[in-house]
């Protein structure tokens, strides 16, 4: 059909995979088509779940790199590795837009999961918002927000964002592809804070002072124990010690 629109999907980890599945399975339905997937499966994490096999088996181009993305009406990002520039963006002519798995303008950034239990947060939540130049600082255009249970685990929390957001990328796709959303820019959210975190901002807080409370101990545990990553720790004379979650 002359009015189906084109995809591309940028995307890794499990939750890319499921995502991609999303739009594969709903391409006829909605009437639009993917056109090219960009991906960096991450051998930590992606297991059996590869976004690139997942292409190839069903016959979707692999791009080799953003430059060479045709234009399209839609870009979606899910857990992209790299940050579009301008020009990359351009090439969407009616949308480009990213699942971000945390609440806007709360946790931009990396670790945001992590960063969350440190700051004893009693919500979170994952957003779909417009792709902009810079990190994380599009307008939202869906979003979902939910408790965090009490003395939560960071693998927990991530379990559960990741299990929302892809309930959420598959409520909002039909109004993504038909252009049924209304951008609200985040600096409209003046009640909520704002973070920023970069991604090696991981390695101190895995570092603990055992003159720490017994509270703030656990919860940086809590908050920086993600396997197969590296635990978090203690230093003495030099040496890590590292704390095992089996023992809390």
């Amino acid at each position: 059909m002359s009015n189906t629109k084109k995809i591309i999907f940028l995307g890794s980890k499990p939750v890319g995979y499921k995502c991609l599945q999303i739009l594969i399975t709903n391409q006829k339905k909605w009437n639009y088509r993917l056109i090219g997937v960009l991906t960096n499966d991450n051998k930590k994490l992606d297991t059996k779940l590869s976004v690139k096999k997942l292409a190839q088996k069903n016959k979707i181009p692999l791009l080799d790199s953003l430059d060479k993305m045709p234009v399209c009406d839609i870009i979606y990002s899910v857990q992209y590795h790299q940050i579009l520039i301008a020009k990359h963006i351009a090439k969407a002519k009616q949308i480009a837009v990213n699942l971000h798995m945390a609440p806007l303008p709360d946790y931009r950034g990396c670790n945001q999961f992590s960063f969350a239990i440190i700051d004893k947060a009693k919500t979170f939540g994952t957003t779909i918002h417009q792709l902009e130049t810079g990190i994380d600082n599009g307008a939202i255009l869906f979003e979902d927000r939910f408790k965090i249970a009490k003395n939560i685990w960071v693998k927990d929390l991530y379990d559960e964002t990741e299990n929302r957001s892809v309930q959420l990328f598959q409520g909002c796709l039909k109004d993504i592809v038909n252009g049924n959303y209304e951008p609200k820019p985040q600096s409209i959210f003046t009640k909520r804070k704002t973070n920023f975190h970069l991604r090696n901002e991981i390695n101190q807080l895995k570092k603990i002072d055992l003159s720490w409370s017994k509270e703030k101990i656990e919860r940086h545990i809590r908050a920086t124990y993600f396997p197969p990553f590296e635990p978090p720790y203690t230093e003495i004379d030099g040496v890590k010690f590292y704390f095992d979650a089996k023992k809390f």
